[in-house]
């Protein structure tokens, strides 16, 4: 018990590059799992164009993926409480995919 209350007050410094702080354009993610993970591909398509390249994939573990589900909806409601809510419509429905997962590890 002692030394979940020392893990919990540690600092953790987190070093962002310019080229990450940068970011990459997503707008449009595919999500895909195994049993021990999370695949999360973020992919910029452009109008009219009838490729599109994944841009950055990110591997979560199934906890991670949980929690940073949890994150994003408490961002979500925070953001919708200050400016609104956020228009979800699909106009138009999802583009058509082409992706198979290819192996499980």
């Amino acid at each position: 018990m002692a030394d979940d209350n020392k893990n919990n007050n540690q600092q953790l410094n987190i070093e962002l590059s310019e080229e990450i702080a940068e970011g990459i354009y997503s707008n449009l993610a595919i999500i895909a799992h195994s049993q021990s993970e999370f695949v999360v591909d973020f992919i910029k398509m452009l109008p009219n164009v009838p490729k599109a390249k994944v841009k950055s994939r990110i591997i979560l573990t199934p906890s991670h993926a949980k929690r940073l589900m949890a994150a994003l909806a408490d961002n979500i409601r925070k953001y919708e409480s200050q400016f609104g809510a956020i228009d979800d419509n699909h106009q138009g429905g999802y583009p058509p995919i082409n992706f198979t997962p290819a192996a499980q590890a």
